[in-house]
């Protein structure tokens, strides 16, 4: 963020609140989770304790973020996959890639 103007920085929150939400909406739809998206926490745990998410429901994450976000994953990357905040990161990665 360094060497951004207020402008950008702004420009930037914004778009990671919105890729955050759309986020949250494709899950919420996919995985057919009873739950607002507001009611989840962007640092709750997929899996687990947190969403309470498993392997299966991985394998279908990995499928809405590609065709939802025009990103590619590979089984290293599923490792990252922690949070809502850590896919959302990695989703302003990959498309950083695309964009740079």
């Amino acid at each position: 963020m360094a060497g951004m103007t207020l402008e950008q920085a702004q420009a930037r929150a914004k778009q990671r609140q919105e890729i955050t939400y759309r986020l949250k909406v494709v899950l919420i739809e996919r995985l057919m989770l009873p739950l607002e998206p507001d009611e989840i926490a962007e640092d709750s745990p997929l899996f687990g304790s947190g969403l309470g998410l498993d392997s299966v429901d991985a394998l279908e994450i990995v499928v809405a973020v590609e065709s939802n976000f025009g990103v590619s994953i590979t089984d290293e990357d599923m490792q990252a996959f922690r949070s809502i905040n850590t896919v959302v990161d990695f989703i302003e990665a990959k498309q950083g890639e695309v964009e740079g």
